[in-house]
């Protein structure tokens, strides 16, 4: 993945100091709840947050299963810089940090190690052959059995939130963010290989409709 394959958090507009400030306004609390509890991490679980940004979702799992093992993995070595910081001051400093992408996740563990992937906010920003080939990242990386776990924008179901949307798309362009916005993501998943993909919830917001799905490698 390169500067060509994947647009920056919060797109063109944005700088990284904004993240969390702006995230906020997505009622990120009941997303970010609602996919830790589709996670439910266990004791010594191994779990990779594929373009962790500034290590929100990282930091919650260490806290709810402080035993579980959490890999932080984000391109933007400004993102990570923030996360680290975050992470020690919420007591989470065990957390894992690492710089790489998404694509390429058996270059940070071995094939087959992880026993959850999840993933916040990432697809939408994407070219579809990138999100595929994340996706297949994805499936290399979990034990047989795996849990995938995605909260990102899906399909935008009404007027409102297909105007809503229109915000997301100015600043992450229309192009990668329209595959998701038509609710293509799933089949994704089902084609790469992963069985049992869901759409497991929904939550309205300022800018749009994002979804949460869920998904195993057999």
């Amino acid at each position: 993945m390169t500067e060509k394959t994947f647009t920056p958090a919060l797109g063109r507009f944005g700088r990284p100091r904004l993240y969390d400030p702006l995230v906020a306004l997505t009622r990120e609390r009941l997303w970010r709840s609602m996919l830790a509890m589709h996670v439910a991490p266990g004791n010594d679980d191994l779990i990779i947050d594929v373009g962790c940004g500034t290590g929100s979702l990282a930091v919650l799992l260490l806290q709810i299963e402080p035993h579980a093992r959490v890999i932080g993995i984000d391109p933007d070595p400004e993102m990570l810089a923030i996360a680290r910081r975050k992470a020690e001051a919420a007591g989470a400093g065990s957390v894992e940090w690492r710089a790489g992408t998404g694509d390429a996740l058996t270059d940070i563990v071995d094939a087959g190690a992880a026993d959850i992937v999840v993933s916040s906010l990432v697809f939408h920003q994407c070219p579809v052959a990138m999100k595929q080939a994340i996706l297949v990242s994805m499936l290399q990386a979990l034990r047989p059995g795996g849990k995938l776990v995605i909260a990102d924008f899906g399909l935008q179901r009404t007027r409102l939130m297909r105007l809503a949307f229109r915000v997301v798309q100015l600043a992450d362009g229309r192009e990668d963010t329209r595959f998701n916005a038509e609710g293509a993501l799933p089949g994704l998943m089902s084609d790469v290989g992963f069985l049992d993909v869901r759409e497991t919830g929904t939550v309205s917001t300022v800018n749009g409709s994002i979804s949460i799905y869920t998904a195993r490698r057999g």
